[in-house]
């Protein structure tokens, strides 16, 4: 597809999200672009999350290179507010008015900025793929290589998604070790749902959102369905590769969770956090839980972390999903080799260290439990250890310019297989394939 057609897409989006939100993204961003014409003239401009410990993380480091580099000076901005940090990029992408440095591209979207034209290839810069492949495995390379044969992005963070777990509500309900397969999950479950049922508060094995959004899917089908098929892609070739008997056990077990009622059918997203307030016992989630956890004042338990659920025969390491964000170059940059030579102070062995020491978050990096750089850091913070661990077993997303469309029509079909149980899990993942071949143009043969 030509760019000017992709471009034309971009549009039709963001037209879409000036309709739900009244015009505010384009009206914000005219006042932008007219506000940063001075600023990209002498500077070069970068977005970062507008997370205040990435804002205090990204604010150092860039202090540091103003300080050496007057002639190349960055001018740092959190990503202004909006629906969603993808919109807000999108929305600046379309009115031309794009920083030159954004570290807070979600992976999955990168294929289609890519494919629409507007990323600078970073391997076409000198010093890059060096650098890339001292700091990264080829795993990783592989998977953010586009299709057609450039790397546009640069790994940055990642958090990792595990299972979570009260140390208390397993002792007090006889939950000696921790369930680390289907059966053995279903049986603690069970046995938690029978010491309960006396409970004046109602109480739950665990939960997981139920909203049919597509990305709610990263954090419970996803990252099970990574576990269970050792990584396995949804999508190879540009046709839909997730019916097999992984995505069906993954459903199965999840609709035997919602039709057993170890798991609740409503959205607590409104109410307090049932883990916090002791009435779950687990949950899938990454590790800013732990600051978070850590934070709350008589808490009144314990917790840990271990990792995804997986089938009974399942051998070996456990994948999960990554979480994923990384660093990209927009080709309106002016400068792009000094752009280049910042985005290596972040993701540097110190600018790593800093990661983890502001944010919490790790950075994807091989080797990193064991290098003895970062040795002091996880001494310090013993349970991000499991997550170090987890790093080279992660996967972010595959390079499908639509996988947020296909994760949508996944997600329909976990809504009517899973949470209600209209539908058995071989034909939902079935109808899902059938659509998604729909989507990308191909036939089920």
């Amino acid at each position: 597809m030509k760019k000017e057609n992709h471009l034309v897409a971009f549009s039709f989006y963001l037209m879409k999200s000036m309709m739900l939100y009244g015009g505010l993204l384009m009206l914000f961003f005219l006042a932008e672009s007219c506000g940063n014409s001075t600023v990209r003239n002498k500077e070069l401009l970068f977005w970062c999350s507008n997370n205040n410990q990435e804002i205090k993380l990204c604010t150092s480091i860039k202090d540091k290179w103003n300080t050496a580099h007057k002639d190349v000076p960055v001018h740092m901005q959190p990503i202004p507010e909006g629906q969603s940090s993808e919109e807000v990029i999108l929305a600046a992408v379309v009115g031309k008015s794009a920083p030159d440095i954004y570290a807070n591209m979600w992976q999955g979207n990168v294929e289609m900025y890519a494919h629409a034209g507007v990323l600078i290839p970073l391997d076409t810069i000198t010093g890059f793929l060096d650098f890339i492949r001292e700091r990264c495995d080829s795993n990783v390379i592989k998977e953010i290589t586009s299709s057609d044969g450039h790397i546009y992005q640069v790994p940055w963070k990642v958090n990792p998604i595990m299972t979570i777990y009260n140390k208390k509500l397993f002792a007090d309900n006889n939950i000696s070790d921790v369930p680390k397969t289907y059966s053995a999950y279903l049986k603690a479950a069970e046995l938690f749902k029978k010491n309960n049922q006396a409970s004046s508060v109602q109480k739950r094995f665990g939960y997981t959102a139920v909203k049919a959004i597509w990305y709610e899917r990263l954090f419970n089908f996803y990252p099970l369905y990574l576990a269970a098929s050792d990584g396995a892609p949804l999508i190879v070739n540009n046709k839909a590769a997730f019916n097999n008997k992984y995505a069906v056990e993954v459903f199965r077990f999840l609709q035997t969770l919602y039709m057993r009622e170890y798991f609740s059918q409503e959205n607590t997203a409104a109410s307090s956090d049932p883990f916090v307030i002791q009435t779950i016992a687990t949950k899938w989630t990454g590790p800013w839980e732990i600051t978070y956890l850590n934070n709350i004042p008589s808490r009144g338990f314990d917790f840990d972390y271990y990792s995804p659920i997986v089938p009974d025969a399942h051998t070996g390491p456990v994948h999960t999903y990554a979480d994923p964000k990384n660093i990209v170059l927009f080709n309106t940059c002016s400068n792009p080799r000094a752009a280049w030579e910042f985005i290596k102070t972040l993701v540097d062995k110190n600018g790593d260290l800093s990661l983890l020491e502001t944010t919490g978050q790790l950075p994807r990096r091989k080797n990193l439990d064991n290098d003895k750089f970062y040795a002091d850091y996880f001494t310090r913070n013993p349970m991000m250890m499991p997550f170090a661990k987890e790093i080279p077993f992660v996967k972010g997303v595959d390079n499908c310019e639509v996988i947020v469309e296909v994760l949508d029509i996944i997600s329909q079909e976990y809504e009517a297989a899973v949470i209600y149980g209209k539908k058995t899990p071989e034909s939902a993942v079935a109808d899902a394939e059938s659509a998604v071949n729909v989507l990308l143009g191909k036939e089920n043969k």
